[in-house]
């Protein structure tokens, strides 16, 4: 098992909240009057882990690129889930199964805000390419604000084959792209459904959108060609949730 630090109240406060038993330490600032974080400190030591007070410049040397808030923990990474937990994912989850596949996103701030929306719209689980993604990172976790660990993050290690399966379990593929005319807004979007997502620049790749049974669009009347990835993936996924009568 690997470790990291996760910085920030919100991804240590989900971290106490969703995964308690995987957090090892966790150190406050010196000095610190936030509430907020005294509160962490407070559940740490009620949930019996070792919470220490340490000088801010501890603090930013553990936390890195991070933004600490004045709080950091030490956290142990679970291995990520396979290709072969995705059949079982989707029996689970049977017709409510929403899955997003996130073809190459690399840029930290875009995956921590995917997985953000992805918890938010009760997603049954993210699936990112292996060798293509950039892992949860801490800027990673800081950017998904307790999302982290509330979706089951699936690393396959052959993206074509992972989506092959997930059509073998009764799931339909949405790809988004913007070449295509078929609207996001007129796509059928019920039942088990994964979304696929390009990465940045230079979206999907050509295997990924051939495996997908539909590619949409999200329409944009404005001057501006396309959407950030993170911000596409919003909209994506509650369109689907519209669609199922799961958003009011």
């Amino acid at each position: 098992m690997s470790e990291t630090w996760i910085a920030g109240i919100n991804p240590v406060e989900g971290a106490l909240a969703n995964d308690p038993q995987r957090v090892r330490e966790l150190l406050v600032e010196q000095g610190s009057h936030n509430p907020r974080v005294a509160g962490l400190l407070d559940r740490a030591r009620a949930l019996k882990i070792p919470a220490h007070r340490r000088p801010r410049e501890q603090l930013d040397r553990l936390a890195g690129e991070a933004r600490h808030q004045g709080v950091i923990a030490r956290y142990e990474v679970p291995p990520p889930r396979g290709d072969a937990e995705l059949p079982a994912l989707a029996e689970r989850a049977g017709a409510d199964a929403l899955f997003l596949v996130l073809d190459g996103v690399t840029d930290p701030h875009n995956l921590g805000a995917c997985l953000r929306s992805a918890a938010a719209a009760g997603v049954t689980a993210v699936i990112v390419p292996k060798d293509r993604a950039v892992g949860l990172t801490p800027v990673v976790r800081r950017a998904a604000a307790g999302g982290a660990d509330l979706v089951p993050l699936v690393a396959a290690t052959n993206l074509a084959r992972a989506l092959r399966t997930l059509k073998e379990a009764g799931v339909w593929l949405v790809g988004l792209a913007g070449d295509t005319e078929q609207s996001l807004y007129a796509q059928d979007l019920k039942g088990p459904l994964a979304l696929v997502m390009g990465g940045e620049g230079e979206g999907m790749r050509r295997l990924t959108r051939e495996a997908c049974d539909f590619v949409a669009r999200i329409p944009m009347p404005g001057a501006m060609e396309s959407l950030n990835v993170s911000v596409a993936t919003g909209i994506a996924l509650f369109e689907a949730l519209r669609q199922r009568g799961g958003a009011s």
